[in-house]
């Protein structure tokens, strides 16, 4: 709810840049995962989103203050993120430069994933991932981050691999008595990824429904979870997107414009790059299945659902590869997954 304290903070937010501070209706936006309030508005000739911290999570406004911090930083390196106008700390309102309602996403479902229009704007998604992660690692301060100042082992474990089965296997599907060798082999996989040099930036975001297409040009939001970590995972992130469904051969075609562009920032082993990226992908299917699972039971978010079985198509295609050997026991388990997915659709 936009409350008179919101009110008088964004006014005085408006103030200080010279604006009006007499603030007309707002009309509020819907979000997606986060329960985040967005309110947009009009001064002038000036379009202005204001964002209010979750008020369910208990660390919303630490979530905010790491917003703020994260993208002034953000900003100051040449990241393609929106302008950020003014921050009132007394209640965690953030004044963002308003981007517009045209996500990648929407784009794809326009044109089509694999279009020559959508193509191009993957490829400028990819430079801007490129300079972001290498570029703002400069100087970020583990400090500003809310939630951890780092992907660590911790983190995979938990809100990756065990979001996976705890959200999908266990709370979603109703998966019990799932095999002792599960867990090993997650433990295996979360060693194998911290073996990836982690000190670039992690957006741990970066899908089509985070980047906005306005003016022709992409530009990344919700970036306040970012902490140092490995390259790998976003470029998981948005071409394993099951928002998007990237064909494999798109998919190893952008993998190879990224390398292009991220040998543009530093000294690059390709080979090495490429056989770690098999294990961020891995991670990130996880998380991505936990995640939809979750949202779409629990909080009752019913868009995301629909997008579970091909989360799960792409794990099992991706433990068929040969890496996937070590993985025998979360083969059979997805295999399960996917048996109940489709048995739940008939019913």
């Amino acid at each position: 709810m936009f409350t008179e304290e919101h009110r008088q903070a964004l006014g005085r937010l408006l103030a200080a840049q010279g604006l009006s501070p007499d603030i007309p209706v707002a009309d509020r936006m819907a979000g997606d995962g986060s329960d985040r309030q967005f309110f947009r508005f009009s001064v002038g000739d000036l379009s202005l989103l204001a964002v209010l911290p979750s008020p369910t999570l208990p660390l919303g406004m630490a979530e905010a203050r790491a917003a703020h911090a994260i993208g002034l930083h953000f900003s100051t390196h040449g990241a393609a993120v929106p302008r950020i106008y003014g921050f009132a700390e007394e209640c965690g309102l953030i004044l963002f430069e308003d981007l517009g309602d045209t996500k990648l996403h929407d784009l794809v479902l326009l044109y089509g994933a694999e279009s020559p229009e959508v193509d191009l704007f993957y490829r400028e998604a990819l430079a801007a991932l490129a300079h972001l992660q290498t570029e703002a690692s400069q100087d970020f301060q583990p400090a500003w981050c809310w939630d951890t100042p780092r992907y660590d082992r911790e983190l995979m474990l938990t809100r990756e691999s065990g979001y996976f089965q705890k959200a999908l296997c266990e709370d979603f599907l109703g998966m019990n008595n799932l095999p002792r060798g599960l867990i090993q082999e997650f433990v295996f996989l979360a060693d194998r990824a911290l073996q990836e040099p982690a000190d670039f930036i992690l957006h741990r975001d970066f899908q089509s429904r985070n980047l906005m297409v306005h003016k022709g040009k992409v530009r990344i939001i919700d970036f306040q979870g970012a902490r140092m970590g490995p390259l790998g995972y976003d470029l998981a992130s948005l071409l394993i997107d099951p928002y998007a469904g990237l064909s494999l051969d798109r998919q190893q075609a952008l993998l190879g414009c990224y390398l292009d562009a991220l040998a543009s920032h530093i000294p690059l082993d390709r080979g090495r790059f490429i056989e770690g990226y098999y294990y961020m992908a891995l991670q990130r299917n996880l998380q991505i299945l936990g995640a939809f699972a979750f949202l779409s039971k629990i909080r009752g978010k019913q868009f995301f659902r629909q997008f579970i079985k091909p989360a799960a198509r792409t794990l099992h295609e991706h433990l068929a590869a040969p890496q996937g050997r070590d993985f025998p026991t979360l083969r059979a388990v997805v295999q399960q997954v996917r048996n109940l997915l489709e048995a739940h659709d008939q019913e």
